[in-house]
């Protein structure tokens, strides 16, 4: 949980991350794959277990060059996962990009995928601080106003972690790309997909006398996911 690494600088480039095609949209830099993994909550684990591919979806969150994501402690890609080689991926849409030609239809999107190898927590108080870091990172403050997690649900719940060894970001953020001799007259550009909170639903038995937080209602009016 005490795990710092600068912001600048560039992830090393090798075969395994290098951008082969498009390297304009591509970026190694630490800030660039940090605000992908920031901007969204959910990311996929790619893993490989007895020469067989699985790719799990799940929450993550970052702390530093440190990434951590979490899964109930009976699954067996996170007990087989200790130690491996990992690849986590994030994703968002930003927009159909809809072109004068079906070839040059695209999307308008960001992304990072992340290299390392997976650990995991072991110590019961390290495992709290580190969900209790997940929950506030997404809803502040709200860790101390749960009721206290029990020993079996700490038991039942796996934390791991790695620390980025490799990373690639992509962006494209454009308008369409015809060509000169695509412009047909038809109509192009960008229909924007927009990400964000909508107003909050209140559990069925949930008391009239409880009102939603004053944090979680200015989380809502921010737009942010996180």
């Amino acid at each position: 949980m005490d795990h710092v690494s600068a912001e600048a600088g560039d992830y090393p480039t090798t075969e395994r991350s290098r951008v082969r095609r498009r390297h304009d949209r591509g970026s190694h830099g630490r800030s660039d794959v940090y605000a992908v993994l920031d901007a969204t909550p959910l990311c996929h684990v790619g893993y490989t277990i007895n020469g067989a591919p699985y790719v799990t979806p799940t929450l993550h969150w970052r702390e530093g060059d440190r990434v951590y994501w979490h899964g109930s402690a009976a699954s067996r890609f996170l007990r087989a996962s200790d130690a491996m080689p990992v690849c986590l991926t994030c994703s968002i849409m930003d927009g159909y990009v809809l072109a004068r030609s079906a070839f040059n239809h695209s999307i308008n999107y960001r992304s990072a995928m992340v290299f390392g190898t997976a650990r995991t927590v072991e110590e019961p108080e390290e495992k709290a601080a580190a969900l209790k870091y997940f929950t506030d990172s997404f809803f502040p403050g709200r860790w101390d106003d749960l009721r206290p997690m029990t020993t079996q649900e700490l038991k039942a719940t796996s934390v791991l972690w790695m620390d980025i060894e490799e990373a690639t970001a992509k962006v494209r953020d454009a308008p369409p790309g015809d060509p000169e001799e695509a412009h047909v007259p038809v109509w192009a550009g960008v229909l924007p997909v927009r990400h964000g909170l909508a107003a909050a639903e209140p559990a069925p038995d949930l008391p009239e006398s409880i009102a939603l937080p004053a944090a979680l209602d200015a989380l809502i009016r921010s737009g942010r996911l996180r």
